[in-house]
């Protein structure tokens, strides 16, 4: 069985860690942290989410005043891959939020298109709409 690939990213936000959350969360903010591609989210634990207009799709599995983890996969993934763990965890830096993002369990030799793509189709908007 191929090693699986993983990656940590951390950013600072100049909101608060509760803000950052929920927003991550919120369908119409999660479509402006991609730059306008369309999501659906159901906010609860076990509720099914999709991003990139269904290019990214999974599940909530934990819920926290610091941290969200979610199953994630896109149509990248190969049908028997299982789906990657997606990890969110806010604290507070000065006047804002240090995000710690850890992506693990991602298919073997996939890890560096997706720390690309976090940077150029995530934090470079939620920079734009958040600041920092």
């Amino acid at each position: 069985m191929p090693t699986l690939d993983s990656l940590e990213l951390v950013q600072v936000f100049p909101v608060s860690p509760s803000t950052l959350l929920a927003r991550w969360l919120d369908p119409t903010w999660h479509a402006r942290f991609t730059g306008g591609a369309e999501a659906s989210i159901e906010a609860v634990v076990g509720g099914r989410y999709t991003a990139w207009d269904g290019y990214i799709e999974g599940a909530t599995i934990e819920l926290g005043p610091a941290r969200i983890v979610q199953t994630w996969r896109t149509g990248d993934f190969a049908e028997g891959d299982a789906d990657s763990r997606l990890e969110l965890v806010v604290e507070p830096a000065g006047a804002g939020t240090r995000l710690t993002l850890r992506h693990t369990g991602i298919p073997a030799g996939q890890g560096e298109m997706y720390r690309q793509g976090w940077e150029d189709h995530y934090f470079v908007h939620m920079r734009e709409v958040l600041g920092g």
